[in-house]
């Protein structure tokens, strides 16, 4: 995807959540350049602190956590169009706990962090755009872990597919078991009982 095309994209994006001026608009599309990646490429590694803000024209990308005995917990998933990268990192700058791959050939408008933060300290607009774009993640992820704690494995995965019906398509059943917190088993199970 061509970069005006993206950041296009991006514009649209960006007003769904806040208006911004046409000289912020101006500025904060200066930022981005295109970029992509092969298919299981790591972006972020666990430990590195996550210096790229990635907004997603193309491809399916996950975030997971690997534990001591190198079981793999998918935590988020993203597609277009949409932000992407380690959040917790890149808005605090601490090392990052996760690892950050693609799961199929991926291409996006990246910027880094000093970048975001220049405009930011600028333009107080856009950083009430970054606050909301913040609230509205935040809000997902409490959804999330209020359904991984007190759903059924069917409830879960119902729920899922009821959201993002395009997933069983694009992201490998292993790794929606994961980001359930279900065995494959079940999983495989659910998907030939199961009708949404």
């Amino acid at each position: 995807m061509k970069l005006t095309e993206s950041l296009q994209h991006l514009k649209k994006f960006t007003y769904t959540l806040n208006s911004l001026s046409e000289e912020e608009w101006t500025n904060f599309s200066t930022i981005w350049q295109t970029g992509e990646a092969k298919r299981k490429s790591i972006l972020t590694s666990k430990g590195e602190t996550e210096k790229t803000l990635y907004f997603i024209t193309e491809g399916v990308q996950r975030a997971y956590y690997l534990t001591a005995d190198d079981k793999e917990a998918t935590i988020v998933f993203t597609y277009p169009f949409s932000f992407s990268g380690v959040a917790d990192s890149f808005l605090t700058q601490t090392p990052s706990l996760y690892f950050f791959e693609t799961l199929t050939q991926s291409s996006f408008l990246k910027t880094s962090h000093s970048k975001v933060m220049e405009l930011l300290d600028r333009y107080p607009n856009l950083e009430r755009f970054i606050s909301r774009a913040t609230a509205f993640a935040l809000k997902g992820a409490l959804e999330r872990q209020v359904e991984l704690q007190t759903f059924s494995a069917e409830q879960k995965f119902t729920t899922l597919l009821t959201r993002s019906p395009q997933v069983l398509r694009l992201i490998p059943h292993k790794y929606l078991a994961s980001y359930l917190g279900i065995d494959a088993a079940t999983f495989s199970k659910l998907l030939s009982t199961v009708r949404v």
